[in-house]
C-alpha cells in the first residue's frame, strides 16, 4: 500500500436526534470517492471518535470498507491514552477489513519522548495493521518530536506521519526522515500546500470534506511541481481555512457539510456553530460549492 495525495479525515454525520445518519455517511464517502479522494480516514477526531459507541465504530469502519471497494485505503483512527487500548482498538480495525491505522499520541497523559516511542513501538510490534503516527499537540497536551520519529521510522509497520504542527522547521526536519518506506504527510490545511511543494507525500484534511476534487486537484499540482497554480489555488482556499478555524473542529467544516445535506448535528460537548457565524457559513458554502465545481470540470478535462 503506497498513501499519497489527498486524503480525507471524514467527519461523522449525525441525525436531528443525534444517531448515527448512515444515509448521510454513504452519500459522504461516495462524494469523497467520486472526488477522486485518494484515501480515506474515519474515526479520527475529525470523526468525533470520542463520541463514538463500539457498535457505532464497527459500523462506520465497516460501511466505509465495503463502499470503497479497495479503490483507495482506509485508514482507522485507533489511538486512545493507553497503550493496550490502542492496541484493543487497532486490532478491532483490522478485523473490520482496514487498511492502516492512523495512531495519535497518547492525548491527556502526556508521556516522555521515550515513552511515546515505547508506545508507538508497540503497537506496531503487535502487527494488526500498519501505522501512520500522528503528532497534534493542541489537542493531546504532548508534542512527538522529530529526534523520536525518527526512532520510529525505521520500524517496518510504520508507514509514515502526520504532522498537525504548521511550522516550516518541524517540516523540514520530517522531510529529512522521508524514504520509500516512510512517508510525510501534512495534517494542517493552511500550511499543507508549502509542505507539498517541498516534498510532503499529500495532506491528511480536514477542509476536504466540503473541497474534496479542489483538494485533489491541489495535491496534484504540488506533485507534479506546479508551483505558481498550486499557490493560486491554495489563496483561493484561504476563507475555508480561516472559516474551518472559527469554533473547535469539526464544528465549523460540519455548518458547511449541513448546507450540503450531509449530517445535522454534532454530539456534546461539542455544539452547533454560533449563531453569530452563519452567515461565514453561507459564504463558506458558496465557496465551496463554486470551487468544486471548477475542480472537477478541470479534473474531468
Amino acid at each position: 500500500m503506497r498513501l499519497s495525495g489527498s486524503i480525507t479525515a471524514l467527519a461523522t454525520p449525525f441525525s436531528v436526534s443525534g444517531e448515527l445518519d448512515l444515509d448521510a455517511w454513504q452519500t459522504l464517502l461516495d462524494q469523497q470517492l467520486d472526488a477522486g479522494t485518494n484515501a480515506l480516514v474515519v474515526a479520527g477526531s475529525t470523526g468525533e471518535a470520542a463520541a463514538l459507541y463500539n457498535p457505532e465504530f464497527d459500523l462506520l469502519v465497516r460501511s466505509a470498507v465495503q463502499r470503497s471497494a479497495g479503490r483507495v485505503p482506509v485508514l482507522v483512527g485507533t489511538g486512545a491514552s493507553s497503550t493496550a487500548r490502542t492496541i484493543e482498538q487497532t486490532r478491532r480495525a483490522a478485523d473490520l477489513g482496514a487498511d492502516a491505522a492512523l495512531v495519535v499520541t497518547p492525548p491527556y497523559v502526556r508521556p516522555t519522548q521515550a515513552g511515546l516511542v515505547a508506545h508507538f513501538r508497540a503497537v506496531a510490534d503487535d502487527g494488526a495493521l500498519p501505522l501512520v503516527l500522528y503528532n497534534v499537540p493542541p489537542r493531546t497536551g504532548c508534542d512527538m518530536l522529530p529526534e523520536a520519529v525518527a526512532e520510529l521510522a525505521v520500524h517496518p509497520a510504520i508507514l509514515g506521519v502526520k504532522e498537525a504542527r504548521g511550522e516550516p522547521e518541524r517540516m523540514q526536519a520530517l522531510l529529512a526522515l522521508r524514504s520509500e518506506a516512510f512517508l510525510v504527510f501534512s495534517g494542517d490545511d493552511p500550511t499543507a500546500a508549502r509542505a507539498m511543494l517541498a516534498g510532503a507525500d499529500g495532506v491528511i484534511s480536514v477542509v476536504s470534506n466540503i473541497v474534496p476534487a479542489t483538494f485533489r486537484r491541489l495535491a496534484a499540482l504540488a506533485a507534479d511541481g506546479r508551483e505558481a497554480e498550486v499557490q493560486a489555488l491554495d489563496a483561493e482556499l484561504q476563507p475555508l481555512y480561516t472559516f474551518a478555524g472559527i469554533e473547535p473542529n469539526p464544528i465549523p467544516v460540519k455548518a458547511v457539510l449541513a448546507r450540503q445535506g450531509i449530517g445535522h448535528g454534532l454530539r456534546l460537548p461539542l455544539t452547533a456553530l454560533s449563531a453569530e457565524h452563519a452567515a461565514a457559513a453561507d459564504r463558506a458554502q458558496a465557496l465551496a460549492q463554486a470551487l468544486e465545481r471548477t475542480s472537477r470540470d478541470t479534473l474531468a478535462a
